[in-house]
């Protein structure tokens, strides 16, 4: 993470801003205390494409098992 004063900030914005864009988080300090971490805005990803899927339990049963189950018994 890039560090950065406040006044830094103000001047070289656009070096920092495109160091932000290229992937890379810029904490600004103000006074040696850190204010504000400029961090990448993540990419919206469908749901599906997103790496966390958990598949659906009821009861200690797969959601999948019983939808299969409903279709194999025709309700």
């Amino acid at each position: 993470m890039r560090q950065a004063t406040f006044s830094e900030l103000r001047s070289h914005a656009k070096q920092y801003f495109d160091l932000v864009e290229a992937g890379e988080s810029v904490r600004v300090v103000r006074n040696g205390k850190p204010v504000a971490d400029i961090v990448p805005v993540a990419q919206d990803l469908p749901s599906w494409k997103r790496g966390s899927v958990q598949p659906l339990v009821i009861e200690g049963v797969s959601l999948s098992s019983l939808i299969l189950e409903e279709r194999e018994s025709g309700l």
